[in-house]
């Protein structure tokens, strides 16, 4: 694979807690309708199409879904991708302790490719942000780009902080009250980036009792995927943004969030 080689990457290995009980799978439940075959009649539309369309957009033709055990109706519904014209595989979570765990499953398989990441929750307009995002780090050769969307809820999601140059400072993972107004919604992100992820998950694994304290420490406790991410600030990897100002977003992760994206895909 060359360096150019772009995969989109997808963690669904959620439970839906906020939003139970369900009948599927978060990542397919009907969010809006669209128009199939020679008749174009209207078929329902699930949630995380949404985002793998958008990766088609940016010429993702290969993606990986994560997954846990037990969400096997996600590849019943998508099997091989071949109705959006891309190549779907599935990984299995190993460990649960949160996104960056479940998105190394696919650490063997990606490597030297350009990585699309979102989360299948959330549809975001516009619809080919990651070209964006992808234009920006060939311009800049940076280890990983953010797509930023102002914040459409107050104190919704991880904030980021920005310098006076309007570089990335730091990312305030969920606060309870924040003068911040842009969050983070997609990411691109190069083998570097990949590797730092594998590594950074290794060295805190092989850490003396690490197994035996995640078992007891609470879901809220997990590793975000935003503490990666300052991790690597840290360590001055070269992270770019990309500022979508007219941008909207919705997570249908919640249940008032579910009804009103029901309802906006009518």
């Amino acid at each position: 694979m060359s360096q150019k080689q772009i995969i989109g990457l997808i963690p669904a290995a959620g439970k839906a807690r906020r939003i139970l009980p369900l009948p599927c799978s978060k990542e397919i439940f009907p969010v809006g309708f669209e128009p199939m075959g020679k008749n174009h009649v209207s078929r329902p539309k699930v949630v995380s199409q949404y985002l793998l369309e958008s990766m088609r957009i940016a010429d993702a033709t290969r993606v990986f879904i994560v997954i846990r055990d037990g969400k096997w109706d996600i590849p019943a519904y998508f099997a091989d991708g071949n109705t959006l014209d891309m190549h779907i595989a599935y990984l299995i979570m190993r460990l649960p302790f949160g996104v960056p765990y479940t998105l190394n499953q696919a650490y063997p398989f990606i490597k030297d490719a350009l990585v699309l990441f979102g989360f299948p929750d959330i549809i975001f307009q516009p619809e080919d942000a990651f070209v964006k995002l992808l234009d920006k780090q060939t311009e800049t050769d940076s280890d990983m780009v953010l797509g930023l969307f102002p914040v459409n809820q107050r104190h919704s999601g991880d904030m980021v902080v920005l310098d006076d140059s309007g570089r990335i400072k730091d990312i305030e993972i969920n606060p309870k009250s924040t003068n911040l107004k842009l969050t983070w919604i997609i990411a691109v992100w190069t083998w570097n980036f990949s590797v730092f992820m594998h590594e950074y998950i290794q060295d805190i694994t092989k850490t003396a009792y690490l197994e035996e304290k995640f078992k007891k420490r609470k879901s809220s406790q997990e590793l975000f995927f935003s503490e990666l991410i300052n991790a690597a600030l840290e360590k001055n990897l070269h992270i770019e943004t990309v500022l979508f100002s007219k941008g909207v977003y919705l997570d249908v992760g919640t249940p008032e969030n579910l009804v009103k994206a029901v309802r906006d895909h009518v």
